[in-house]
């Protein structure tokens, strides 16, 4: 997969700007604030743009935060 760049993609823009808050968000959450799709591979692509997001699971609900794992 090829990442689409930060700088000239509003999709990925707007996911950075959610996970900005530094709280967690699920995908749910993400696709309802930044109105898109395919959470999992926006956070690839925002990784691949340097930006260190980490990922956990809750049961069934996956959470996305910006910062790096412990």
């Amino acid at each position: 997969m090829k990442s689409a760049k930060l700088n000239s993609s509003q999709r990925l823009q707007r996911v950075l700007n959610v996970l900005s808050d530094g709280q967690e968000h699920s995908t749910l959450d993400i696709i309802g604030r930044a109105r898109v799709c395919a959470v999992s591979a926006i956070v690839s692509e925002l990784r691949d743009n340097g930006v260190a997001i980490v990922c956990k699971r809750q049961g069934n609900i996956w959470n996305y935060k910006i910062g790096s794992q412990p």
